[in-house]
């Protein structure tokens, strides 16, 4: 058995020796084979797991920095933005690259925009991002990167962003408004096309934030689901985000982020040469970039196509709807606002919902939570279909627990995602 002693061993040990370690670190982790996670895994079936671990593996060693020795990782990148876009109504002008995760395409387009203002004579110091309060924490810490201001507005009653309140948060400071779809609290489409008049109206940046939504809510659409536009065939979005390590089940360390046109992306990039070792230029973050991540987003993508992502996200979209109408028949429990993709939230009128999170988790389920107003979070993937009965029941057991008194949070523990 290996040791960890925080010191290099002296000798080596054998593979399977290491294989066992491997597995005993992981004893404590949530099971989310099992289907009983509803957070940071995407389950879509072994076979599709299969496909994204044996492409990563067959480009684990190649490197997106160097697109010249590698032009099989540019021709993929190549490949899955233009997907992308086509599913998201690019323009024929609209550019985008992969990056490692949501916070990175964020960034990237907030940098994006901050430099474009910048080169139009603002002063970009401080400047602010109008936000609604459910938009995702990846925008402070751009703020906080590039030393910007993020200005939260509270949401409507329905939990979409309050455009009529972001328009009032505008001023003279501000350079980009930000819609997201859905939101991550509460599985929400915000009112882009009004966001993006508003955006027209005061010549402003407008983000979506579709990390979640971007490579689930065209399936869903055109498996018949009505969502109101949320991508480029608005006039006034500028940006996008969109997640492949989310519904589009690559691996992960997979994104997208999108640009309405070429000359945008420009502010995007890093360009270098003053140094002994010649021009450094990169779209993203990170300089190095992992093969692995682009031929296991371009393996998948390949293998479902358009029929075999409506079949997942009508899988996902069922389940939702079962789970919700099931919860909103317990007396006592309801759902919150109007989702029509794979996430949802849920409160209780007369019991402690953390205590409840805490009872299901004690019975294996790992989901995610929200404080405002207090919930329960689930993020479904297609496997939850083989479990969603099982849910509701220890969901009930778990209410009748709380009620009676028999769980109950710790002392100090509040359920969280970092």
């Amino acid at each position: 058995m290996v040791e960890s002693t925080g010191s290099l061993p002296q000798q080596g040990s054998s593979w399977e020796e290491i294989r066992e370690a491997l597995e005993s670190a992981g004893r404590d982790d949530v099971d989310w084979r099992d289907a009983r996670t509803a957070v940071y895994v995407f389950n879509p079936g072994d076979d599709v797991m299969q496909v994204a671990k044996q492409a990563y593996g067959m480009y684990q060693s190649e490197n997106g920095l160097g697109m010249a020795a590698f032009p099989s990782i540019r021709e993929m990148e190549a490949d899955v933005v233009s997907c992308g876009l086509r599913l998201l109504n690019g323009p024929d002008e609209a550019v985008g690259n992969m990056t490692s995760g949501g916070t990175e395409s964020i960034i990237l387009a907030v940098k994006a925009c901050r430099d474009s203002a910048r080169a139009a004579g603002r002063d970009v110091l401080g400047a602010r991002i109008v936000v609604p309060r459910s938009a995702h924490p990846a925008f402070d810490k751009a703020a906080a990167y590039l030393s910007l201001e993020v200005v939260r507005v509270p949401v409507a009653e329905d939990f979409t962003a309050d455009v009529a309140a972001m328009d009032r948060a505008i001023d003279d400071r501000t350079i980009m408004l930000v819609g997201s779809a859905p939101c991550f609290p509460y599985g929400v489409v915000d009112a882009i096309p009004e966001l993006g008049r508003l955006a027209e109206a005061h010549d402003l940046w407008l983000h979506v934030d579709a990390c979640v939504g971007g490579y689930f809510a065209p399936f869903a659409r055109m498996n018949g689901v009505e969502l109101p536009d949320f991508d480029f065939s608005i006039p006034g979005v500028n940006s996008m985000s969109a997640d492949l390590h989310k519904y589009g089940y690559a691996a992960k360390g997979a994104s997208t982020v999108f640009h309405r046109t070429a000359e945008q992306r420009d502010f995007q990039s890093f360009v270098f040469d003053d140094w002994p070792a010649g021009g450094m230029s990169t779209p993203t973050v990170a300089g190095t970039r992992p093969g692995g991540a682009f031929a296991s987003a371009w393996a998948v993508m390949h293998y479902l196509g358009v029929e075999g992502y409506r079949e997942k996200a009508k899988r996902v979209c069922d389940t939702r709807e079962k789970l919700m109408r099931a919860i909103d028949a317990i007396p006592g429990l309801h759902t919150f606002g109007d989702p029509r993709l794979g996430l949802f939230a849920y409160g209780a009128d007369d019991a402690n919902v953390f205590a409840i999170w805490g009872a299901l988790k004690a019975k294996g389920w790992f989901t995610g939570v929200i404080t405002e107003p207090q919930g329960i979070q689930l993020m479904l993937s297609p496997a939850h279909a083989e479990v969603a009965d099982e849910y509701v029941s220890d969901l009930e057991q778990a209410l009748e627990q709380v009620r009676g008194g028999t769980v109950g949070v710790p002392e100090g523990e509040k359920p969280r995602y970092a």
